[in-house]
């Protein structure tokens, strides 16, 4: 049986455009936090997984981001591991953390995702992105890699206009989800936009790949998130514990599009002893409004091509039956691609110990985080699913 493993620290900036900030300022600020919320010095991380995707293009950075960020911010002598697997990189660097405690390679774990997006140009910033997909695949698309995501404009589209072909999908419903998630992050300090916005401003924005609008997607965004993971023997009472009831990773199905996710969902509750309908709240990978509808599906909150029933009941809003993304999601909080993974952590953890303000969910005892990233095989690339709990699960 697994060992229980506890999350005793979150940390992270807000999340926006800070060209002025470095990887290890950004790093640095997540660390301090994380480490203070777990009443722990830099003396008590024995080892680290650090999360980063675009650095090398973005700031030249080619390797060692974990030792150059957390040299410069007072650590010496652990092993430090760099993780890179696109959106899903910092959920699987929290999936390898886990795996290093219940293993006993280490009591108390540091796990840190930063990014920088905002860098010299727009270019570099699509090169990197696009970077996340097959380059073979980008090569064969059509576009320009300089100046426009090959997701948004390749990726999407298709599966878009398969699941309307299929279920029927109006672009009133992708809106009332950039809607709802907007209004979820105006209450959220470490949300990178909290102006609150209509169905009508959505759907007059830019169009991005019809009916994708810009207020559909998530915004290019700098930041950092960091946790501290321990072994429950280690927990301390002035701990207040979060505790991962299931972590999984996978890869691009042979299933095709979309079977990634359901898999990885379906090991992951497994792993937590739980089914769907136990998931309180959730954190998905909205990097577009389709994809959070598609992510009901998936990870089996309601049946195929009911998703748009969840919008219209506002089951998915504070105040409805499961809320999703109430920290207001890529869209809105934000998506600095490495970090965006344990920001949901965060989320998660601050909901489950009661201390999210006023978009706290009464009685969170599950949630639920999905990170999705990359594009390889026709399916998305890396997935990640975590399972969060008030309580550890039965060993």
């Amino acid at each position: 049986m697994n060992a229980s493993v506890a999350v005793v620290g979150l940390g992270m900036t807000r999340f926006g455009r800070f060209p002025d900030r470095s990887l290890k300022d950004l790093g640095g600020e997540a660390v301090r936090a994380a480490l203070a919320d777990a009443h722990l010095e830099t003396e008590d991380i024995e080892m680290a997984f650090v999360a980063n995707a675009m650095a090398s293009i973005i700031t030249g950075q080619v390797s060692v981001v974990g030792q150059t960020v957390l040299r410069a911010n007072g650590f010496s002598g652990i092993p430090v591991y760099n993780i890179d697997n696109a959106c899903a990189g910092s959920s699987s660097a929290l999936n390898l953390a886990v795996h290093a405690v219940r293993a006993g390679a280490a009591k108390t774990v540091l796990v840190l995702g930063v990014e920088k997006l905002v860098g010299s140009s727009r270019e570099a910033t699509y090169m990197a992105l696009n970077g996340a997909a097959d380059i073979d695949f980008v090569a064969g698309a059509g576009i320009d890699a300089s100046r426009e995501s090959v997701f948004v404009s390749a990726v999407y589209p298709p599966r878009l206009r398969a699941y309307a072909d299929a279920h029927g999908l109006s672009g009133d419903v992708l809106a009332a989800i950039a809607v709802k998630n907007r209004r979820h992050a105006s209450f959220n300090p470490m949300a990178q936009y909290t102006d609150p916005v209509t169905v009508e401003d959505v759907l007059a924005s830019k169009v991005i790949a019809d009916p994708i609008t810009a207020f559909m997607c998530a915004p290019i965004s700098d930041g950092a998130s960091a946790v501290v993971v321990t072994s429950a023997a280690s927990v301390r009472p002035e701990h207040k514990p979060v505790w991962i009831r299931g972590s999984v990773v996978g890869m691009a199905s042979a299933e095709g599009p979309g079977a990634a996710i359901r898999e990885v969902a379906t090991r992951a509750y497994t792993e937590a002893g739980i089914t769907p309908g136990e998931v309180d709240v959730a954190e998905v990978h909205d990097s577009v409004s389709f994809n959070e509808l598609l992510a009901y599906e998936e990870l089996g909150f309601c049946e195929r091509g009911t998703g748009d029933r969840l919008v219209a009941e506002e089951v998915t809003s504070l105040g409805g039956r499961l809320p999703v993304n109430t920290s207001g999601g890529l869209e809105s909080r934000g998506h600095p691609v490495a970090a965006t993974g344990l920001a949901q952590v965060i989320e998660l953890g601050h909901q489950i110990r009661g201390e999210a303000g006023d978009r706290q969910v009464p009685d969170v005892r599950i949630g639920l985080a999905e990170s999705a990233g990359g594009f390889a095989g026709g399916d998305t690339a890396a997935v990640a699913v975590t399972v969060l709990g008030s309580d550890p699960s039965d060993d």
